[in-house]
């Protein structure tokens, strides 16, 4: 509140600081006035309402194969949809609003949802609200365990996501503009939790999921000719609720007897929950002092606040790795709090010394500092021992960057770039159970050299490449960016006036060579893409794409218990492709049909070698100037040779009316 504060206070002052009329200026007098235009008696032709809805039915024939793999990737079900509803209202006497555009997609139970409402009044509002409900299936029989029965996955979720944004501009043609704006972020659903009982066994059980995080936010931004000033006040809450049941006998992943105990669980229940606040401010800036500088500017400080409580109570044959003695029940009880300060802010200027040159400088750094205590308890039964563990926490992470770019227009037709990026950091946080100390600190130092260049050597080719190698001297985690390699190159032919190629050319080479990681990466990415539209695509479109990637991935790991060394290898080379033919077939009455093929594939290789396919066929049949009627046919199939159970196929049959104003 103390920003918004202040910028009421300051906001009139500047308003007031515009410059005076001249006295000449202000003594001219008005022109005589005139009498108000006759309205025309001929109505207007703008329609006060435009726009489109899609209505439909869509079917599927039974999924064959694995019904939880096709959820997880497709998810599209049968039944009643609005596939689109697209229109505009124009308010002629501008009462409310003086256009108001709305939209939406995919209703009726689809796995992505959308709507968007925009208005606006001239010199009063702007208003903008979007809605999006998102299904997140995820039920891949080997995900979690590669030897679980099919159709059983250790975690599976089937959640729904509702995310709502709405903001409100004011006077947003003026210099001072105020705002305000709403997000909310929540999830609902069921899953599977895995329970681990001392690190002896896991077992999976069935859990309840909810959780929302709200935002609100509010500030004022200055717009002027030579700099630009934003405000703003926000805060968050942030909630988390997870239940996890079971009342039937569960033996987990292990099967053989422990110490010559059968590990069960016969029941479980399980409950966490996790509040968390927060209030942040910021403010940005951007000016240009003088023609040859733009300086710009922003911080943000937060201090978020998180609180947990968790219990569970079960009941089976366990085994305590501490004591190597059986017990029949546990519970657990557990509560802790939390707080992380924290501040982020960046800074730079562009300068353009001479008519080619362009120099641009950037810093930015991210600091948070987390103090949190936890207090956790255990009770065996029947034994009726318990232990508690006070578990005070610290965690501090810097991150800072630092970079310079240059930019020089050899000719019209050619420019340069070069730079150098310098990022350093350090962080201190609870060392692991195996750790010799309470906390575990690290560096991070990297040297990244840029490099780029933007061709056009004739009016129809256009090239950029872009380069970029770094050397760090310490790093966070061991597969973290060390000592890479990052290439980019893209180029694009104009043909002709209807025919045009584009190419991409990717690569990502990544090593650690330190003892005991010896982490090798590398990722490679070529595509190409051709669009042919002759006569202006009025008879034809045809769109196509071809992408080859390969991904190489070799690390060092120590397998538990034994400690023995060991390389986790990694391979992946696939082939992607698309295309999509448009046909405008026979018109009649000035009505043109259209037919639309093509579809995509997915073949890989490697360590997980999968085959997807998806054609398609559609039509689109108008029946008169405002009425069409539009069918449309897909095939979905996946398989996997490592996995069979858990390929799958099905055709999907859509039909729908479209009407138009």
């Amino acid at each position: 509140m103390r920003l918004l504060l202040v910028v009421l206070i300051t906001a009139p002052l500047l308003a007031q600081d515009q410059p005076a009329k001249p006295a000449a200026e202000q003594t001219t007098p008005a022109p005589a006035a005139t009498a108000p235009a006759a309205e025309s008696p001929a109505p207007s032709t703008e329609q006060w309402l435009t726009g489109n809805i899609d209505l439909g039915y869509r079917w599927l024939t039974n999924v064959g194969g694995s019904f939880q793999t096709y959820r997880s990737v497709v998810d599209l079900g049968e039944g009643p949809k609005l596939f689109g509803i697209d229109f505009t209202i124009l308010d002629p006497k501008k009462r409310l609003f003086d256009r108001l555009n709305a939209n939406g997609y995919g209703w009726g139970d689809d796995p992505y949802t959308t709507a968007h409402v925009d208005a606006t009044k001239s010199k009063i509002y702007d208003f903008r609200f979007d809605y999006r409900n998102i299904a997140y299936f995820n039920e891949v029989p080997s995900f979690a365990n590669t030897f679980a029965p099919a159709g059983f996955n250790e975690q599976a979720f089937d959640i729904r996501r509702r995310m709502i944004n709405g903001s409100l501009d004011l006077f947003p043609n003026g210099h001072i503009i105020p705002y305000f704006a709403f997000d909310r972020n929540a999830g609902y659903g069921n899953g599977i939790d895995t329970w681990l009982t001392d690190a002896s066994n896991e077992y999976a059980v069935p859990s309840l999921v909810r959780d929302s995080m709200e935002n609100y936010r509010g500030g004022v931004r200055f717009e002027y000719n030579h700099f630009h000033i934003t405000l703003e006040q926000g805060g968050t809450t942030f909630k988390d609720d997870d239940q996890a049941f079971n009342n039937q006998p569960v033996s987990g992943d292990r099967t053989t007897p422990l110490f010559g105990q059968t590990l069960l669980l016969n029941s479980l229940a399980a409950a966490y929950a996790i509040r968390g606040t927060s209030i942040y401010e910021r403010g940005l800036f951007t000016a240009t002092p003088a023609s040859w500088v733009t300086l710009s500017g922003q911080f943000l400080y937060s201090e978020p606040k998180t609180d947990v409580n968790y219990f569970d109570s079960a009941a089976g044959n366990f085994i305590s790795l501490a004591s190597l003695l059986a017990y029949s029940g546990v519970g657990d009880m557990a509560t802790g709090t939390a707080k992380q300060p924290h501040v982020t802010g960046n800074a730079g200027f562009e300068l353009r010394p001479l008519k080619r040159l362009r120099i641009v400088e950037s810093w930015m750094t991210d600091r948070y500092h987390d103090a949190s205590f936890g207090l956790f308890s255990t009770l065996f039964l029947p034994v009726g021992t318990s232990q508690q563990t006070a578990l005070p926490e610290e965690q501090i992470v810097n991150y800072n960057q630092q970079q310079v770019d240059v930019m020089y227009d050899l000719t019209s037709r050619f420019t340069l770039r070069g730079g150098f990026r310098y990022v350093w950091g350090d962080a201190t946080v609870a060392g692991s159970l195996f750790s010799e100390t309470p906390f575990a600190t690290g560096q991070l130092k990297r040297n990244v050299g840029l490099a780029g260049a933007s061709l056009r050597p004739w009016q129809k080719l256009r090239i950029n490449l872009d380069y970029e190698g770094a050397s760090s001297d310490q790093i966070y985690f061991r597969d973290s960016l060390n000592n890479y390699n990052k290439m980019r190159a893209r180029a694009q032919y104009q043909a002709a006036t209807n025919l045009s190629v584009t190419a991409n050319f990717t690569l990502l080479d990544n090593q650690n060579p330190a003892t005991g990681v010896n982490y090798d990466f590398r990722a490679r990415n070529n595509s190409l893409a051709v669009s042919w539209t002759p006569n202006n695509g009025k008879r034809i479109v045809v769109m196509g794409e071809y992408d080859r990637s390969t991904l190489r991935s070799n690390i060092n790991y120590l397998e538990l218990p034994t400690y023995a060394p060991a390389v986790s290898a990694y391979r992946d080379n696939a082939h992607t492709a698309t295309s999509q033919i448009d046909l405008a077939l026979p018109g009649y009455h000035g009505l043109t049909p259209k037919l639309t093929a093509g579809g995509s594939l997915f073949i890989s290789s490697g360590s997980r070698p999968t085959r997807f396919y998806e054609p398609l066929v559609r039509l689109s049949f108008p029946i008169s100037h405002h009425v069409a009627w539009n069918t449309e046919w897909r095939w979905y199939g996946m398989g996997e040779q490592f996995y069979l159970y858990e390929g799958f196929r099905t055709h999907v049959l859509m039909t729908s009316l479209r009407l138009s104003r």
